[in-house]
């Protein structure tokens, strides 16, 4: 929560105004008409923001002032500035006074005595306090000191296509609450009523009521309640607005990370739609205030957004708190269970933002936990669906009776199936240890604690109180061994497997294979680098890598493995930047022969013979289509002929390109955006293109395609990959509830599949879970194996 972006300066360095927009301080709002005829305010101020996520040192910095239509004689006006400005905080710049007005400004955190026009200026922030000289746009904004440009009314100097337009006496220009800087000042600034903030996040004192100071020794409410902020949107209708003296009971507070505590009103409204509960961001400040306390909170409403396409949280930023008791009884929280919570998911808004429809809570379950954002939720007796992960969060069920796998999870099985009753739970208690917990898992009793939203996830359980954990005793699955008829063929997502990966890493892969699996005869393995992973310096050879796994597949008990693959080109093939990922085939020589057939290489596409004998590949191991346009920064399939009783077998491996710049499920867009699947259905075609060359050389050839596809049973890869009934996806034989191989955000989900030919009439398919569901992985995904009975699949 709170501003995001760059880092922010310690030191002073050399900004280029027009060329980079500012991801750190900004000139957030300009007000010229202080103390005119007209005026509220007596004063002229500048109001400064940090747009970034750390402090930012405005030591040596100031603020300077140009007339709008400057002559030759026309100076830049100095006002030196002083302290440091927090990530999300405001900082306020008086200036000159007037004789009129009736209001003054909080207190300035620097102040100046600069006249400035209501109408037209220019206002810079300068690294330093020597005056600027330049008096033209493109002097001013080439100007290597200068990190922030705003010109209002018909001012000369200004960045962009203009000046922002519509200052007075009664008016000043801001920016909008994301603090968006284009380096377009007409764009970026627009004229409204003065909102002058300071560090404190005071506001100026009218006399009490929404807008009015920071303070003047009253304990009296503001006019704006919690639920009048939340409103019955998911926007604020007070965004970028100040409020004073917001009354609310603390519900929880966090200390680390996005710091910062939840407030909630005890005197709640009628109306549904408008959640009681609301978060304060401290930014970098520790909380002062514990849970109990009763306060009264000054600041500036904001809309944070975690990512582009999730859905934005309500907040108060740059407060000041003032408490007027401490040990008051909490809000009743809301419960969370199969009853409160609706079945459907989302309001469809066809690809669109939903952030400006009315909430529907009895309706949408995204509108029902929007309703309650920030608010005291509770659940009692709720299954894991998510194993704890990395970060101390864990995913669990509040219907418990919600798609169930066979296993404890929840699947996934249809975009308009996304189970409602998932959430993410955290812990707010520093002084516990987080539990461990597998899928199947419970918290037993009761979890209770304020509702979040974050990027990650979407809406969370901030818990002060977390349900005690229940194990199920979740056993990692054993395949059995193939019979000698059997032809074993595996496939395995080893997760960016690289010669100086730690030797723990080999060992439990190689158990998962030797032990898990039972030795099958080929393995198909995803993301294999290259000799030194990450290190980027044209190192492309896998074959340390392989050495050392194959070595430790033997000491775990199984067979001695040889190998096939192409070398990709350098930084071509995607993956993690300098990795060179690859697929790779492992077989067992002493059960199954490969055919090699050399020149296959990184850019040289294999392609099918019709022979006597049926159907041969003119390169084996080789790739397919491999200059195709579908495989652009994306892994390459690889294909093998294999021979096995006599008989021969096509193994083709893949690693679709991934789900990343998908829209959330959660988000603000809905429905969702699955743009990457537009690659995947062009990886997909040409595939399905390849094994159709297959079948028209052999329409009996047995083949085996496998691998990480990055996507479901039921999306239209899968249906692009089967077009014309070429393949069976396997994963469709087993019940509902045995379909999947990952976990994602509580839903048990397929990404990782196999499929084979017509002529595979005979075999036996297993999916093993020994990583998805587990907090302790070796990866994140499941592998699976069929086993094929090769005599009983022969032609008759």
């Amino acid at each position: 929560m709170g501003a995001v972006g760059a880092l922010a300066l310690t030191a002073l360095p050399a900004w280029t105004a027009a060329a980079v927009p500012s991801a750190t301080a900004v000139i957030s709002e300009v007000y010229g008409g202080g103390g005119n005829s007209g005026a509220t305010l007596t004063r002229d101020f500048v109001e400064l923001a940090n747009a970034g996520s750390e402090v930012f040192d405005l030591s040596g910095y100031s603020v300077q002032y140009l007339p709008g239509s400057a002559s030759a004689s026309s100076l830049w006006q100095v006002t030196p500035l002083s302290g440091s400005l927090a990530a999300g905080n405001r900082y306020l710049v008086g200036e000159g006074v007037g004789s009129g007005g009736t209001t003054a400004l909080p207190t300035p955190d620097a102040s100046g005595s600069i006249a400035m026009s209501a109408t037209t200026g220019t206002i810079a922030l300068v690294s330093g306090t020597t005056a600027l000289t330049c008096k033209t746009a493109a002097d001013c904004t080439a100007d290597s000191r200068v990190l922030d440009i705003v010109g209002y009314g018909t001012a000369v100097v200004r960045e962009g296509t203009g000046p922002a337009t519509g200052a007075s006496n009664t008016a000043s220009v801001s920016r909008a609450e994301s603090l968006a800087d284009t380096d377009d000042n007409a764009a970026d600034l627009t004229a409204g009523t003065p909102t002058p903030v300071n560090s404190a996040g005071q506001t100026p004192d009218t006399g009490g009521g929404e807008g009015g100071g920071g303070g003047g020794g009253t304990t009296d409410p503001g006019t704006a309640r919690i639920h009048d902020i939340q409103g019955t949107t998911r926007v604020s209708p007070y965004a970028g607005k100040a409020v004073t003296r917001v009354p609310g009971i603390v519900t929880g507070v966090r200390t680390s990370g996005s710091k910062g505590y939840w407030i909630q009103d005890p005197e709640a409204d009628t109306d549904a739609r408008t959640s009681e509960g609301l978060f304060v961001y401290t930014g970098s400040a520790t909380p002062t205030v514990a849970v109990g306390d009763s306060v009264l909170v000054t600041g500036k409403v904001t809309e944070y957004y975690p990512s582009s396409s999730s859905q934005s949280v309500t907040e108060i930023t740059g407060p000041t708190v003032t408490v007027l008791s401490s040990g008051n009884a909490l809000p009743a929280p809301v419960a969370l269970n199969t009853t409160t919570v609706p079945d459907a998911y989302t309001p469809d808004a066809a690809g669109g933002s939903i952030d400006a429809l009315p909430l529907e809570p009895t309706a949408y379950a995204l509108d029902f936990y929007e309703s309650l954002e920030g608010e005291r939720t509770t659940f009692t007796d709720a299954r894991v669906v998510g194993a704890t992960t990395a970060y101390d969060e864990l995913w669990v069920t509040v219907k418990p009776d919600e798609h169930p796998t066979t296993r404890g999870g929840t699947v996934y099985s249809a975009y308009d199936q996304p189970n409602t009753g998932r959430l993410k739970v955290m812990s707010l208690d520093s002084t516990a240890a987080f539990p461990t917990a597998n899928v199947g898992d419970a918290l037993s009793g009761t979890t209770t604690g304020p509702l979040d939203y974050s990027t990650y996830g979407g809406y969370n359980v901030q818990a002060t109180q977390l349900g005690t954990l229940v194990p199920a005793g979740l056993k990692r699955e054993v395949t059995r061994r193939q019979k000698g008829n059997e032809l074993a063929v595996a496939t395995y997502n080893v997760e960016n497997l690289d010669a100086l990966d730690a030797q723990e890493k080999f060992d439990r892969l190689a158990e998962g294979v030797a032990v898990n699996l039972n030795s099958p005869d080929i393995v198909a393995l995803e993301e294999i680098q290259d000799d030194n992973g990450a290190t980027n310096d044209g190192t492309l050879t896998s074959e340390a890598t392989l050495t050392r796994f194959t070595d430790a597949i033997r000491a775990a008990g199984g067979p001695r493995y040889s190998w096939r693959y192409i070398t990709p080109e350098n930084s071509t093939d995607g993956g993690e930047p300098g990795g060179n990922i690859r697929q790779v085939f492992l077989f067992n020589a002493k059960r199954v022969a490969f055919q090699d057939r050399a020149g296959g290489d990184a850019t040289t596409a294999t392609t099918v013979v019709k022979t006597r004998k049926g159907a041969r590949l003119t390169y084996s191991p080789g790739r397919i289509n491999p200059t195709s346009d579908a495989w652009d920064s994306s892994r390459k399939p690889l294909v093998g002929e294999f021979v096995f009783h006599g008989e021969s077998v096509f193994v083709i491996a893949n690693h679709f390109t991934s789900k990343g710049g998908d829209q959330p499920l959660h988000g603000r867009y809905q429905q969702p955006t699955r743009s990457s699947e537009t690659q995947r259905a062009a990886q997909a075609a040409e595939v399905n293109t390849f094994v159709k060359s297959l079948l028209a050389a052999d329409k009996h050839a047995k083949a085996v395609v496998l691998g990480d596809l990055n996507d479901y049973e039921f999306s239209g890869t899968v249906t692009t990959l089967t077009d014309g009934g070429v393949l069976t996806p396997l994963i469709t034989t087993l019940p509902a509830a045995e379909r999947y191989t990952y976990v994602f955000d509580g839903n048990s989900q397929t990404l990782d599949h196999t499929l084979t030919t017509p002529a595979v009439t005979h075999f036996d398919y297993d999916v093993v879970h020994i990583n998805a569901e587990f907090a302790d992985q070796a990866s994140d995904h499941d592998p699976q194996i069929v086993r094929i009975d090769v005599a009983r699949c022969r032609r008759h």
